[in-house]
């Protein structure tokens, strides 16, 4: 078997624009050469917050999921909670907030899942969830784009919903499979 040529070529980038920005990204169009020597251009998305994801754990094991309303796809999706966090802060903090904002519950224990680049062809944005026990239930406190129905099912019907196309979210996605992984192993989730 032959192995590929894995020496690195440089991308060279010749001007840089921002060509949108707004309160959570900005757009820049770069003119590069790219690593065949070819002039060209590239656009790079940037996010501004740190994505947030949260898998909300009870003790009979069910997960708390919430469906809503995503404009960019004009439809309704099934997904753990998530939000964002300015990239500066604490994600554990955003990640608190946003399962309380959401879903009205707090958690006494907390452990980091994954972090995971979601596009990066053509975007910086990352992702960082957690897992979350210990639940407490109060209330919850929904921003004005949100329009949330929170939703309790266990791993296994969740894990259903993946292949089926029910729950298409990238961040959800690899939450569930990461789980999937733990309980194959033999940790406790």
């Amino acid at each position: 078997m032959e192995t590929p040529n894995m020496e690195k070529k440089a991308w060279k980038t010749l001007a840089s624009k921002m060509v949108y920005d707004n309160p959570w990204i900005n757009v820049t169009e770069f003119d590069i050469i790219n690593p065949s020597g070819n002039k060209g251009i590239y656009g790079k998305v940037h996010y501004k917050n740190t994505a947030i994801g949260i898998v909300p754990v009870d003790n009979d094991g069910m997960i708390y999921m919430v469906r809503q309303f995503r404009y960019v796809l004009g439809q309704y999706s099934l997904e753990i909670p998530e939000g964002g966090g300015h990239i500066s802060s604490n994600t554990l903090e955003s990640a608190k907030r946003e399962l309380k904002e959401e879903t009205g519950l707090e958690a006494n224990y907390w452990e980091q899942l994954l972090v995971m680049h979601l596009s990066n062809s053509v975007s910086d944005e990352y992702a960082v969830v957690y897992l979350a026990k210990g639940l407490v239930q109060g209330k919850s406190n929904l921003e004005d784009t949100e329009d949330i129905e929170v939703i309790k099912i266990s791993l296994d019907e969740a894990y259903q919903k993946i292949p089926t196309g029910e729950i298409t979210d990238a961040i959800t996605v690899a939450a569930l499979q990461q789980l999937r992984i733990k309980r194959l192993e033999g940790i406790a989730i």
